[in-house]
């Protein structure tokens, strides 16, 4: 079984909305081993949604749509979906009897739009929705199969777990699809693949291995396709367990995971706490690393010393410095971290001063130059230069992404 998504709406395609009712149903149909052929976008012109979904039951045997099944005169997925079948409408008792509970319920009078809402494609078998006033409508024809879904996420939800998961799984076999992941950083995946090409090539046509790329980082996916789900586990097992010797320098975490979140780990099982002194970064990386529940655990806190004389009056950097070497320096780095450790009862500590950009770079530090220094309560230190473009946001991400990992390997000597 193949399954096509279509999102219907004006709102997805000017960007007003983000689609992520297809990213959710993606993750859940692969679950239960239902691949995804493809998703389509489309707007609310009757024409457009007929068009997509000629287009979409080309490509698969089963195609989900949502949104469009709302009250109002813009909601037109059930005309498209009738004129595609080549159908009349029906009045469902039943739906309209159900919304006439729920308005009295609420102590709401029941609306001329919402009558009309009942009116439903005469081949549609109706799904019930518990979650709000549109049901879901499932069609099956000529082995092909429609399911139209409201696009209001908490309702798409609800159908696509108690009803159309169940249908279509009963109504389609399929065949276990299993998940392995393995998050790297450190390496492109270019330079990845070059370290793994052998295993890579090693690997047998039902387990293909992804490599997914993210600012300074590389999702390794390995996915494994079989009738056999416990014999699947157990291989997938065996083939991270020969591709972690080739990459254990390069691994921070597996499943669903991410660096901040490793970090936090590694820290607690090694007893250690940690605190930054951020400049550029202006507290992204406090930000990230106190997203994540428990971090009161490991993190005492920030210091976000923008400014030339934050530096001096909260971290001790002296103004000699400064004049001498400039805010973005080894030496500044040094000093900032080293004052931080001098203020903070954190066993370790990191500081990050660059040029995040567009502006106030020169010659001889151009925009994107970032230094970042770790050192412990001890007194050891080491410190790092990067050298990245001119686009800011992305030079603040990278830069906290990166010093993560400068942390991970600092602790790794602990």
């Amino acid at each position: 079984m193949e399954v096509h998504i279509i999102t219907v709406g004006d709102e997805i395609l000017i960007g007003q909305i983000v689609d992520t009712n297809s990213a959710w149903m993606g993750q859940e149909l692969n679950k239960h081993g239902i691949r995804i052929s493809g998703i389509t976008s489309v707007g609310d012109e009757l024409e457009d949604m007929i068009a997509a979904l000629r287009f979409a039951f080309q490509k698969a045997s089963v195609v989900l749509m949502t949104g469009g099944l709302g009250p109002t005169k813009d909601d037109v997925t059930k005309k498209a979906v009738a004129a595609f079948y080549n159908v009349g409408f029906t009045f469902s008792q039943e739906t309209y009897d159900r919304i006439l509970e729920m308005f009295q319920k609420w102590g709401r009078p029941i609306t001329e739009a919402h009558r009309l809402q009942c009116f439903m494609p005469e081949n549609a078998t109706l799904l019930v929705n518990k979650m709000g006033t549109a049901p879901g409508m499932w069609f099956d024809e000529q082995g092909k199969v429609l399911v139209s879904m409201p696009g209001v996420p908490y309702e798409m939800k609800y159908l696509m777990e108690y009803e159309v998961i169940p249908k279509l799984i009963q109504r389609f076999p399929t065949q276990s699809i299993l998940h392995r992941t393995i998050h790297t950083i450190g390496e492109g995946e270019s330079r990845i693949a070059e370290r793994i090409s052998e295993f890579e090539d090693s690997l047998p046509p039902h387990i293909k291995l992804a490599y997914l790329p993210n600012l300074g980082r590389v999702r390794l996916r390995l996915t494994g396709k079989g009738n056999d789900p416990t014999l699947l586990e157990q291989e997938l097992d065996e083939k991270v367990q020969a591709l972690l010797p080739l990459i254990q320098d390069l691994v921070f975490g597996f499943g669903d995971t991410n660096i901040e979140t490793e970090i936090g780990n590694l820290l607690k099982n090694k007893g250690l706490t940690l605190a930054t002194a951020e400049s550029c970064t202006g507290g992204y990386m406090a930000h990230l690393i106190t997203s994540i529940s428990g971090s009161s655990a490991y993190f005492k806190g920030s210091v976000v010393a923008y400014a030339n004389e934050i530096k001096m009056q909260q971290l001790g950097v002296q103004a000699t410095t400064l004049a001498q070497h400039g805010a973005v320096s080894e030496a500044t780095v040094i000093e900032m971290v080293q004052g931080l450790l001098e203020r903070f009862p954190a066993d370790v500590g990191i500081s990050v001063s660059g040029i995040a950009g567009p502006t106030g770079g020169t010659p001889d530090k151009p925009v994107g130059t970032i230094w970042m220094a770790v050192a412990s309560r001890h007194g050891d230190y080491r410190t790092q230069k990067l050298q990245l473009g001119k686009d800011r946001l992305r030079n603040i991400e990278y830069t906290a992404i990166q010093a993560f990992n400068f942390i991970r390997q600092f602790i790794a000597q602990f």
